[in-house]
């Protein structure tokens, strides 16, 4: 049992997310970072899709309430046992009594944490994952409260010796100024090509509107191609009659603060989506912080897939070196 001393700014139970029903307008939910997500769940011996705690910006302080073994992951969130500190990327063991806390973000976002056997949560819709805005899934459908007990489960894992650690040359790094790639589309047919131009060469600003919901860009306003608005769509040029919202599609309502749509937004509506982020980099959006720089980056769609598959070969190479050096 894990018991919650303090829970942090936000940190809520997350698997790889409710797939599959996305026709009834729910959103997947789900680690945002999903590769730091699935290591810190393979360091422990979980399966892929086991509960972990997903933490943003400022961590809670958790009492575990019997031996076992937990690993950390994602951006740099130092973590500590008892006011030490302890490695992240790295099998770790700690006792019953210990305290886990953490020190202030220095880089990156979101850390999460595995412990071996899962967070044991009811499955809702196939997952374990929270969705605070229908309040369904994770611990009660809500972010953690002081005073909560989560319960550690109990499901078959393997065996992974402690201190084992992932590559360095595996670990993402974080800055403060991205390069976030996209596929253009579906409507970028909409924008003048001043305005595609402008998406694409300008630096935008990430707002406090930074959330799993979304992330709100300010920058210089982008053009529409003006046109007679067809029936069901708005009056707006950013209208159109509505369509589904791909996780990670952008839309810019009235031409102002594009808005990159993230793994608890609503699955359609009526804005053009101008581009969509490839799922490689929703890994390294789920790491942007607040007043963070970003430039977006238009690529083919081999080279996205190209890119996936060096994100799953990079997850190979680590259960590789758990398997031969883990166990």
């Amino acid at each position: 049992m894990i018991h919650v001393l303090n829970p942090g700014l936000q940190t809520t139970v997350q698997d790889q997310g409710r797939i599959g029903y996305y026709e009834i307008g729910m959103p997947p939910s789900g680690a945002m970072d999903k590769y730091s997500y699935t290591i810190a769940n393979l360091l422990v011996g979980n399966d892929e899709n086991a509960a972990a705690l997903e933490i943003t910006y400022m961590g809670p302080t958790l009492e575990f309430r019997e031996d076992t073994v937990i690993a950390v992951t994602g951006g740099e969130i130092p973590p500590k046992i008892n006011g030490e500190p302890i490695p992240m990327w790295e099998t770790v063991s700690v006792a019953s009594g210990d305290q886990l806390s953490f020190d202030f973000v220095k880089q990156g976002a979101r850390v999460y944490l595995a412990v071996a056997g899962g967070v044991d949560v009811p499955v809702i819709m196939e997952s374990r994952s929270t969705y605070t805005l229908c309040g369904i899934g994770g611990f009660e459908g809500r972010a953690l409260q002081q005073g909560d007990e989560l319960h550690i489960g109990n499901a078959t894992r393997e065996s992974v010796r402690i201190g084992t650690r992932v590559p360095d040359a595996l670990v993402p790094q974080f800055a403060k100024s991205h390069e976030i790639r996209v596929i253009m589309g579906l409507c970028s047919y909409r924008l003048t090509e001043e305005g595609k131009q402008s998406f694409l060469s300008q630096e935008w600003t990430v707002t406090p509107e930074a959330n799993r919901v979304g992330y709100r860009f300010k920058g210089e306003r982008l053009g529409f191609v003006p046109r007679e608005q067809p029936f069901g769509a708005g009056s707006n040029p950013s209208n159109v009659v509505d369509l589904g919202y791909p996780i990670g599609s952008i839309q810019v309502p009235d031409g102002v603060e594009p808005i990159a749509l993230l793994n608890d937004a609503v699955t359609g509506g009526g804005y053009a989506t101008i581009a969509t982020v490839i799922s490689a980099d929703l890994n390294r959006m789920a790491q942007i912080k607040s007043n963070e720089k970003v430039r977006f980056v238009s690529v083919t769609l081999e080279e996205a897939l190209q890119a996936r598959n060096e994100v799953k070969d990079k997850i190979a190479q680590i259960k590789q070196v758990i398997t031969e050096n883990g166990r």
